[in-house]
């Protein structure tokens, strides 16, 4: 299961704390099937846990969220998507190296 600072979006809480947040967010679209994003998991927990408080961090389930998916072209997982302002700024599509993602992160921070 994700982390304690992580948080789980859905199609119930996506306008309030995605498009609508004050901070960052960086999105992990991800479905429980696919390998990949199993192993995203672990980094994505480590930094929620970093950026606590600087950005939000959260996993989308594309399985039963896929009209929110669609919406940003999401079509392979895990894709990990960077927010502000209510647009997605930046993404990465696959397993990325914490660091890659880290940077992926500062550069919008």
């Amino acid at each position: 299961m994700s982390g304690a600072n992580v948080k789980t979006f859905s199609k119930a809480n996506w306008d309030q704390d995605v498009l609508k947040s004050a901070t960052l967010v960086l999105v992990d679209f991800w479905a429980p099937w696919c390998g990949p994003c199993r192993m995203v998991a672990p980094v994505i927990d480590q930094l929620a846990d970093e950026y606590v408080g600087k950005v939000k961090i959260g996993k989308l389930n594309v399985d039963e969220n896929n009209q929110i998916a669609g919406q940003y072209g999401v079509m392979s997982i895990p894709t990990l998507g960077v927010f502000k302002g209510g647009n997605m700024i930046d993404k990465v599509i696959g397993f990325c190296s914490k660091a890659d993602l880290a940077k992926m992160i500062d550069k919008h921070v």
